[in-house]
This record gives structure tokens, sequence and C-alpha cells, in this order.
């Protein structure tokens, strides 16, 4: 992939999540020049049709209309494993000697494979992340494969271990998406042994073979987006309630400019605090994140997650009072 194209994401992605980034933003990210930064801006507008603005207020570009995607667009088979390769490479060695080098091995495969794949770029705008911390590591050849599964519509048998439960299974899954959530790959497929749609970790895919004999049909009324939406994070979660968590004047300050979920609302308070809101049933998920906020966030609702993490802390100070 081209530099230029590694920006297009990457800046759609800045400009998509409300941070109204600056050219200045753009600048010092990419370690271009302002004319760089700047001819990148007018091929969003003028070749892709970006509903770009500036807001003066904000000092930063937004979209007139959030709902515009980056097009889609062609690349070969190759440009696509070397895609997979540099997010899993240069995560894994981001910030050393051996990033640079690696980056241009990845590129550099892209010449032996020459067939044409169609690449989704809103896709690929969200799996552009590098995040630091314990994520699990993806075999590339394993999300190839899951792309080809996606994108041709062949059932694919897998053993898969589900860490909740500590078992190992086998499963036929019919792919539909893949997805990217705090570096860690995961895709949307629907199971046949459970009958219906559920996200796997890809890490946790021990074994796979795509099943070429025939093509699955894809369910029309699916909405990828729509099952994002009822989920949070990594989590898919059941029927969806409103959460409402309160975060305190210090933590607010990290909170602004964030898109911790599409459905969510922040009202800002005089005191400096403010008050997230949004519809998920992930609870379990929501659970875990609101708790790694400390005495910083309160969950105001649903009744049954203030119960549970009102226990869980209190567990906490036993444990630690016991220790």
């Amino acid at each position: 992939m081209s530099l230029r194209l590694e920006r297009m994401i990457a800046m759609d992605a800045a400009i998509r999540s409300g941070s109204y980034p600056s050219v200045r933003t753009f600048i010092d990210r990419f370690e271009v020049s302002e004319r760089t930064v700047r001819l990148d801006l007018a091929f969003m507008r003028e070749r892709l049709n970006a509903p770009l603005d500036y807001d003066r207020g904000r000092s930063g570009y937004y979209y007139t209309d959030p709902t515009w995607a980056l097009p889609t667009m062609f690349a070969t088979e190759g440009e696509l494993l070397a895609f997979f390769l540099s997010v899993e490479l240069t995560r894994r060695y981001l910030g050393t000697s051996f990033e640079a080098p690696l980056r241009k091995a990845a590129t550099a495969l892209a010449l032996s494979l020459p067939d044409n794949v169609q690449l989704d770029m809103t896709l690929l705008a969200q799996h552009y992340t590098f995040q630091p911390g314990a994520t699990a590591s993806a075999d590339p050849a394993l999300l190839v494969a899951l792309h080809e599964a996606t994108h041709d519509r062949w059932p694919m048998e897998i053993s898969y271990f589900t860490a909740s439960r500590g078992e190992r299974n086998q499963r036929v899954i019919e792919p539909y998406q893949l997805y990217n959530v705090r570096g860690e790959w995961q895709v949307i497929a629907f199971d046949h042994l459970r009958g219906q749609f559920r996200h796997f970790a890809v890490s946790r895919i021990e074994a796979w073979k795509l099943l070429k004999a025939k093509r699955f049909i894809r369910d029309p009324d699916f909405s990828s987006a729509s099952y994002l939406a009822q989920g949070f994070l990594a989590e898919h979660g059941d029927t969806p309630v409103d959460v409402v968590i309160w975060f305190d004047e210090y933590q607010a300050r990290y909170m602004r400019g964030k898109q911790w979920h599409p459905s969510q609302r922040i009202e800002e308070h005089a005191d400096g605090s403010l008050t997230l809101s949004f519809h998920t049933g992930a609870l379990g998920e929501v659970r875990r994140w609101a708790m790694a906020f400390g005495n910083h966030a309160e969950i105001k609702a649903p009744a049954s997650l203030r119960d549970d993490v009102a226990a869980e802390a209190a567990a906490m100070v036993r444990r630690y009072a016991g220790g």
C-alpha cells in the first residue's frame, strides 16, 4: 500500500473521531510537509468526494456528512497480505529498529501475489490502529483466509478455544466481517453450532480450513454496523439497555472528544464533570471498562449493573483487607 493510502486511512479515522484534527496535527503525526498534508486533503475532497470542511472555532477539519465513508478500492492479494503483516509485525516491533525494515519487507511481498481483490476502505479504517498493551497475536495467513472467506462467501471449519468455558470445539462458520478492537482481530460470523451470529477472537482460532464445495448465502437483513452497535468494545451482549456513567472533573478531561460508542450522548456539568450515556447489551464489558477508572467513575444506570459493580468493589476491599 502506498504511503498516501496509509495516510488516507489514518486521516479519515482522525476526522471521523470528532477531534477536529488540524494540518499541524497531520504534519506532526506523519512527519511530512504542510504541502503534502494539504495535497492529501485536496485529494480526499476532490477525488474521493469527501464532505470535508474546516471549523474555524475548533481550528480543525470535520465531515459535514458523518455517514460518508471511504469508497471501495482495489488492491492485489499481495498488498492485502502486506497490510495484515504490517499491522501484526509493526505492532510487535513498533518503535524498535526492526519497524522500518519490516514495513519494507511487507510491501515487497505484494509483488509476488498478483490476483486482485476488493477492499472495503471503511473496514480498513477501523482496522488500521496500533494499540500498545497485552494484545494477542493473529496469524497473518489466517487473516488472509478469513478475508477470502468473507469476500468469496466460503464457509470455514475452525477449531476454536472458548476462554469463558475453557473448552475447545469444532465449528463451521460463515464469516461476514473482520474488525479490530484494542489491537486484537475479531471476526463476525454465522455460527452453525449455535445457529446465530457470533463473533470470534481470531487469536483463539487454533486450526482452520476453507470449505470451497459450496458458497454460503449472505443474510440480506444482517448489518455488521447494527451488530457492533449492540455491543461494547470486544463484547456483543444481549438485549441492549441504556447505560449511564458519571465521570468526575478529572476523568472528564480524558473522556471528551472520544467516540466510545455509536449511540453515545454526553451531558456536561457546571463543575467540569460529565455524564456519558449509550445503548448496549454488553454489560459485562461495560462493568470491566468502568471499573478501570476507579472512583473517578460512577455507574448511574442500569440499577443491576450498578449493584454488580458495588458487589465487585466490596469483594475487592475484602480481598485486600485480608491480604
